[in-house]
């Protein structure tokens, strides 16, 4: 129904009743049939032809499996009928599973298995190789050690995340019930974490009024989170599930409306969410199957969650248990971006492109750690860069420890080579700044040398570390960003009229903090000298800390760029863009407990 009349709904969906149940007006439909024609043209959606060719690739993964399985329960002397039974059942979760996928995207996949087909010998070893040996897998990586131990792989070119869980049953049925609760009878955690992926997906799209709008919706978000640099688990941003759940409840809150109302309202709540008051689709289950579920009251680790967004099945986790008290501050900004722009879009003073501008991120700081990650060949980097990668948010979480705060950090999750290097190469960057407020002290530095060598000693437990496998970090200001990371290797691209409009804004802000400082200074005199500076540093994986006016190597005499062994950083200068403070309001509690 096209107006401002209510609509009725049938049914509650989440742990309150819903904010509003409007319906939408007849602007909305405009706004939800461009931001649909957006969305195809941006090329979210995939071809026809690729989507025959994943469910062709599924298939063939589970002729592969239920193979494997029979070619074992032969191994250990099970009866020819039992052979004959023997099967695997494969599953998708994540982004395919919520029907969110866009092209090149990986499949979640979890294969489910008999009790006595194990996951350290029979997963990773034996299925392993039998992949190796197969021509349409490439670029085959295990990680048994993972928090979801995982087996990663490109199947026919087809990027694919394989689990494995062992359920205890002798005989796994192709119409086995994996949301009933039994399926977790007798199993041990990594394998609850690994059926969990399916459960809560399955879970997610039961809790929304409608699946449609779900679905439009956060591929809506997703792609904004990845434009404005946000979307990350590992290195402490969200991913996909967590966009997920949160877009989830935006659903529950407003059941009738569409996709443009849901996107707006998307940001109005979480820019007035009160953190860490949870974020729950349901209300937890107490099943007695002695797992640990999240809960504050009696588990005082969970009290340290920042950002808890509570998965809907059994047991109920933190799925954002890796957001930190910088990238909370990081996010917030960048939903209060987004609520701007869609109170613009609401008065037409702009467009759906405006919301997904990429993020500039080398625009925003005038300090960066940069995090050069080196090896022999590009399969030794591929293990060695995902081994870094899942370690970079320990470093911002020493950084923010051996700092008290004071030193905030804002890791960015896009990789990137240098093309010029002979050896594989990879980096990353984390930008920095003085944290806003703070009281100046007179020749106060900021000296995470020690930080950096606890950072290099927490990598070098690498397992499977092999002779190229290096880590450089260095402290770098704005000018000596490396060309390669920005488009065509230009860093003078012209600023679009919104990240001129920031621009204004962070001067008029940095400008008021002069002027306060500027008083500051009157009232007590402090030399000219009083800067902090963050010590540039050099972590090489053999030989520890270096001293950044040494000559760093690429395994083949290629010498990495050097910084200045001494960078001071003005304690006045911040040029971080400081979204405007949004007046809090009530959609603090929503009906859910506290965590305080």
């Amino acid at each position: 129904m096209v107006g401002s009349e209510v609509l009725p709904s049938p049914k509650q969906h989440g742990v309150t009743k819903p904010l509003s149940l409007a319906g939408p007006s007849n602007a909305d439909l405009l706004r939800t049939k461009n931001l649909n024609k957006f969305l195809v043209d941006a090329g979210l959606y995939e071809s026809n032809e690729e989507t025959d060719k994943r469910e062709e690739v599924l298939v063939r993964i589970k002729q592969i499996v239920v193979d494997w399985v029979k070619q074992l329960t032969r191994i250990r002397g099970y009866t020819d009928q039992m052979v004959e039974d023997a099967n695997a059942v494969i599953y998708t979760f994540g982004s395919y599973r919520l029907g969110v996928h866009g092209p090149g995207a990986d499949i979640d996949t979890l294969c489910v298995g008999p009790s006595y087909v194990n996951r350290d010998a029979d997963f990773f070893f034996v299925l392993h190789d039998i992949l190796s040996g197969m021509e349409e897998v490439t670029e085959l990586q295990p990680i048994p050690d993972a928090h979801v131990p995982v087996m990663k792989f490109k199947f026919d070119g087809i990027s694919i995340d394989l689990l494995y869980a062992s359920v205890s049953l002798l005989v796994v049925p192709d119409n086995l019930d994996i949301s009933d609760v039994s399926v977790l009878y007798d199993v041990d955690e990594p394998t609850v974490r690994s059926l969990n992926g399916c459960r809560v997906a399955d879970q997610i799209l039961k809790h929304v009024p409608n699946v449609e709008h779900f679905r439009t919706t956060l591929r809506c978000l997703k792609y904004w989170a990845k434009q404005r640099g946000v979307y990350s688990n590992v290195t402490g941003f969200l991913g996909g599930v967590n966009w997920a759940l949160l877009v989830a409840r935006i659903c529950q809150f407003y059941p009738n409306a569409i996709p443009s109302m849901l996107v707006s309202r998307f940001f109005r709540v979480y820019t007035q969410w009160r953190w860490p008051n949870p974020v729950m689709l349901c209300a937890k289950e107490e099943e007695e199957l002695g797992f640990a579920v999240w809960d504050p009251r009696r588990n005082p680790k969970d009290r340290t969650h920042h950002m808890p967004i509570i998965t809907p099945a059994y047991p109920c986790m933190n799925s954002s248990y890796n957001v930190s008290t910088s990238t909370l501050r990081v996010m917030t900004e960048q939903f209060q971006f987004g609520n701007r722009i869609c109170e613009a879009i609401e008065l037409n003073k702009a467009q759906w492109p405006a919301l997904f501008e990429p993020y500039m991120f080398f625009e925003s700081y005038r300090n960066y750690l940069q995090v050069d990650i080196v090896a022999a060949n590009t399969d030794d980097l591929r293990s060695w860069k995902g081994w870094v990668e899942s370690r970079l948010r320990q470093l911002t979480l020493m950084i923010e420890r051996d700092t008290s705060g004071k030193l905030q950090c804002h890791p960015y999750p896009h990789e990137y080579s240098d093309p010029s290097k002979q050896c594989s190469h990879s980096a990353f960057f984390m930008g920095l700044q003085r944290k806003q407020g703070e009281v100046i002290q007179e020749g106060q530095q900021f000296d995470i040398r020690g930080t950096v060598d606890e950072f290099r000693h927490s990598v070098s437990m690498y397992a499977f570390w092999v002779p190229g496998m290096e880590i450089y970090v260095s402290h770098v200001r704005r000018r000596q960003i490396p060309s390669y990371v920005f488009p065509n290797g230009d860093r003078r691209a012209p600023l679009s009229s919104q990240h001129l409009s920031e621009e204004v804004s962070r001067k008029r802000k940095y400008n008021g903090t002069r002027v306060e400082q500027n008083e500051r200074r009157k009232r007590k005199p402090v030399s000219p000298q009083n800067r902090d500076s963050v010590s540039p540093v050099i972590v090489n994986h053999s030989h520890g800390i270096q001293e950044s006016n040494l000559e760093n190597t690429c395994g083949n005499g290629q010498v990495f760029e050097a910084v200045e062994p001494k960078i001071e950083v003005d304690m006045v200068l911040n040029s971080r863009t400081q979204a405007a403070v949004l007046e809090q309001k009530s959609v603090t509690r929503l009906g859910v407990t506290s965590t305080a």
